[in-house]
Parts: structure tokens; C-alpha cells; sequence
């Protein structure tokens, strides 16, 4: 990962939700982006004045400058992850996109690679064929440039893998199984990405660790089911044997009589 200090210190708003989002939303994301910025000015501030410190011979006052230029470089950092971390939750929540797919609008560059790079590792490991990336079109950048698809390329180039652009241009289609990036038929593409394959691990859908496997909670009810109706039945072959063995001992003393 690239130091957060490159990150492009851009105001995004609203403009980094994929959804109609609230004002409350809106303005927790600005402001840990605000607080972030707010960082990087002090650091910078205290790297200057370290800088002229040195220059006219204090050690000891361009030091004490340095570390704290580099705690304000850790506060935005810090800021900086928890606006990533809110935006990606806000994106990316259940019933918003779909499995196979991963929103990365609102993240600075370095960290939508660090989302995909982690995303893509995740789904090859759990048998995803292929993934949507939402990269945006770059209307909402300050040159109108598309600046995450560009890393985005760059990081399926590392990783040996084809990708596409779709019909809508602030897609991408990604093949995470090796071989060209094309889209098949919408009605050969099934939820999660997976093409019918059973993923490793057990996992019956895309996404992120923490989802919950409804697919073996369903076959382990299926056997509880079966174990119980298994057991009811044993309960009634128990009780069905108490009656009828009495009336069996009496027949048999019976005839050990008659003979």
C-alpha cells in the first residue's frame, strides 16, 4: 500500500455515494475527509518548519518538529480509514450491489487498490469466476478523468488477470478464472459469480468473510430434521414393542401348557 500521504485530498461529498444517502451520511463522510485534510495541512506545516530548523542549526527543535509532523501524519491516516471503512459499508451493504460485484466510489486511489487486491484474493479463494468493479466514470473529478480504473488495470495486469470494459463505462468486468474477460449471457450468469461452481470453503455466495452461510444452515437443518424423524420413529417402535410383548409372553405360556 502507498503512503496515505500521496491520497489526492479531494472534497467528494455526496458525489461518492452510489445511492440516495442521507444528510447525516453524507456529512460523517465529509467530515472524517475534512479531519483527514485537516491533518495533512499540519503535518506539512510542521515538516516546513523542521526543514528551516535544520537548516539554521537546531536539532533539537527540527526533531521535535519531525515527530510531530509525523503524529499529524498518522491522525490523517487514521481519518482517512475510517472515511474508506464508512463509504465501503455504505456502498457495498447488503442489497445494494450485487455478490459478484464490489463498489469502490468514494475511495482515493491507493486505497480502492488495497480493497480490490483484498477483494479479489478473497473471491478466487471461494471460487468466484468473475467480478463487476464499479470504478465510476470521473465525472465528479476535478478534470473529469477516470482515476481509479486506470489502478484498477494496473492491479488485474499484476495479477495475470483480463479484464473488460462495460457497456457502462464506469464498469469493469473482471476474470478471476483465468482466460479473456468476456461477459457471458445474462442468463447464463448466476448470483455471486460462481457460474454454478461449488465454491471452496462451502460458501454459496460472493462477498466478504462474516456473511453467513445460509446454504449449510439449511443442509444442517435438513439432517436435524431427518435425525429427529428418525428418533420419533425408533420412540414408536419402543412403545409398540412394551404393549404387544406382554400379550406374546402370554400366548407363549399358553401354549408351553397345552404341549
Amino acid at each position: 500500500m502507498s503512503s496515505s500521504a500521496s491520497y489526492p485530498m479531494t472534497r467528494l461529498g455526496g458525489k461518492a455515494f452510489n445511492h440516495s444517502s442521507s444528510g447525516d451520511a453524507e456529512a460523517e463522510y465529509d467530515r472524517l475527509r475534512d479531519l483527514a485534510r485537516q491533518e495533512a495541512g499540519k503535518r506539512s506545516s510542521c515538516f516546513d518548519k523542521a526543514h528551516q530548523a535544520y537548516e539554521r542549526g537546531d536539532g533539537a527543535a527540527a526533531h521535535q518538529l519531525s515527530e510531530e509532523g509525523k503524529a499529524h501524519a498518522a491522525k490523517m491516516d487514521q481519518f482517512n480509514k475510517q472515511a474508506s471503512d464508512y463509504i465501503f459499508r455504505e456502498n457495498n451493504a447488503p442489497g445494494r450491489v450485487p455478490d459478484d460485484t464490489i463498489d469502490l466510489h468514494g475511495q482515493f486511489v491507493e486505497e480502492a487498490e488495497d480493497i480490490l487486491e483484498q477483494r479479489i484474493r478473497y473471491a478466487q479463494q471461494n471460487g468466484q469466476t468473475h467480478l463487476h468493479v464499479i470504478v465510476g466514470k470521473g465525472n465528479h473529478s476535478a478534470d473529469h478523468v477516470q482515476k481509479i480504473k486506470p489502478r484498477v488495470e494496473q492491479v488485474c495486469r499484476e495479477l495475470g488477470l483480463q479484464y473488460a470494459t462495460e457497456e457502462n463505462a464506469g464498469r469493469m468486468y473482471v476474470n478471476l478464472a483465468g482466460g479473456p474477460a468476456v461477459m457471458p449471457p445474462a442468463g447464463q450468469q448466476h448470483g455471486g459469480g460462481y457460474h454454478g461452481q461449488q465454491p471452496q470453503g462451502g460458501h454459496q455466495q460472493g462477498g466478504y468473510p462474516g456473511q453467513q452461510n445460509h446454504g449449510q444452515q439449511q443442509h444442517h437443518g435438513q439432517q436435524q430434521q431427518h435425525g429427529n424423524q428418525q428418533n420419533g420413529q425408533n420412540d414408536e417402535m419402543e412403545k409398540l414393542a412394551k404393549k404387544l410383548l406382554p400379550k406374546l409372553l402370554k400366548k407363549l405360556d399358553g401354549c408351553c401348557v397345552v404341549m
